[in-house]
């Protein structure tokens, strides 16, 4: 492929790892629908053997996800899920793992219920207390997992301290980017091992596909997730890979009106006599402001709120309400969505668990879409009433 020197963010989301088909000059990568391929002997071929290891379709929007984490590799998968499945993967019995308090429920049931069982070992700790990671540092050590922003209290992580932790223990820093996308931070740049997305979010952006990614920039440890990709089989197929590469095109078009619309919506929100507390990092109070400001390079279009003396019935009722915000799982679609993380997203954390990182009952997450923000204001007008 030839080398082009790609500088801006939307040149390299619309052109990074692709170059028009050799055969028919298609300026999108054709979608391989196939799941084997010719061999010219036994084991001779063109790179391509059978498509749970490699397909075209799959090869073009991997390069394209490493050009905009300005990394080296990338996997990608048939989920979010299974691209942390495939990172805890590296770790073997008696390895402990380090993470934040307020976690994707799905990763949270992951760790306890399915790597917990064959002794590996997790501490769920204040990430933005130094004195409390340091507690839990140890020869174990071998994976910190963060997300930043959290879900779904919106925590900024230092990814450039977390860095420092890992390295302290030689351990790998794994930083779950999903909700701010590579538009917003590159976790790379600030010390990461590993970049997870759960693709189906903001890189798809069209809520039309379930899809994970990691990108690295350590050859070994490459060769390492590949192994696990390829063999343990959790593959995309090429018409998802088709989808997610088509969204990414537009990705920087959709993010800079997510933010926007985020940040009148979060105002709004905030002055609001039915609130009781608005979870954005854009604003200047926010405890992690001073962080977000310096990694990120703006505030993305996810928020939380806590709804002002609200029974569970009330929440409901007021999730129920909506007219142009979806109530739905996931995020990062074009389309708004309301979610409650407690019966949804969160519902198989412990509820002491969730009471402790502030998932409280009458909290609802918000996935700010790329509709009139007008529209979007009236329509929390309306709920709110």
């Amino acid at each position: 492929m030839t080398t082009k020197p790609y500088k801006g963010f939307g040149t390299k989301a619309i052109h990074a790892g692709q170059e028009p088909d050799a055969t028919t000059g298609a300026v999108m990568p054709p979608i391989y629908q196939t799941s084997t391929y010719a061999q010219e002997a036994p084991g001779v071929h063109k790179g391509y053997a059978y498509a749970r290891g490699k397909n075209p379709t799959r090869d073009a929007l991997q390069r394209n996800l490493a050009a905009l984490e300005n990394g080296n590799h990338a996997l990608c998968f048939s989920s979010g899920m299974g691209a942390i499945d495939a990172v805890l993967k590296l770790l073997k019995p008696g390895d402990e793992v380090i993470t934040g308090t307020d976690l994707y429920g799905g990763s949270y049931r992951m760790f306890k219920r399915i790597f917990e069982p064959f002794g590996i070992r997790f501490h769920f700790v204040d990430l933005n207390d130094p004195l409390a990671v340091s507690s839990k540092i140890n020869k174990h050590t071998k994976l910190f997992w963060i997300e930043t922003p959290t879900n779904p209290t919106m925590q900024i992580i230092d990814i450039k301290q977390c860095a420092v932790f890992a390295k302290s223990c030689n351990a790998l820093l794994a930083v779950d980017n999903t909700f701010a996308s590579p538009y917003l931070q590159n976790p790379l740049d600030w010390g990461a091992d590993i970049v997870m997305h759960s693709a189906t979010k903001y890189l798809g952006g069209h809520s039309d596909v379930i899809m994970g990614a990691l990108i690295v920039n350590n050859a070994a440890l490459f060769e390492s997730l590949a192994f696990i990709q390829n063999s343990c089989g959790a593959t995309p197929g090429p018409m998802d890979s088709f989808l997610v590469l088509r969204g990414i095109k537009t990705l920087h078009l959709r993010m800079k009106q997510h933010c926007e619309n985020g940040a009148l919506v979060a105002r709004f929100l905030k002055q609001h006599n039915a609130i009781e507390r608005v979870y954005w990092p854009g604003f200047e109070d926010h405890p992690g402001y001073a962080i977000a400001r310096n990694q990120m390079s703006d505030f993305g279009g996810m928020i939380s709120v806590v709804l002002k003396n609200a029974s569970t019935e009330k929440t409901y009722k007021i999730a129920s309400s909506f007219k142009v915000f979806t109530l739905a799982e996931s995020l990062g679609g074009v389309e708004s969505l309301v979610n409650h993380p407690a019966t949804m997203t969160h519902a198989s954390i412990p509820f002491e668990e969730r009471q402790k990182a502030g998932v409280v009952d009458n909290l609802l997450r918000l996935s700010v879409g790329i509709e009139d923000a007008d529209d979007l204001i009236s329509d929390l007008e309306q709920a709110l009433a």
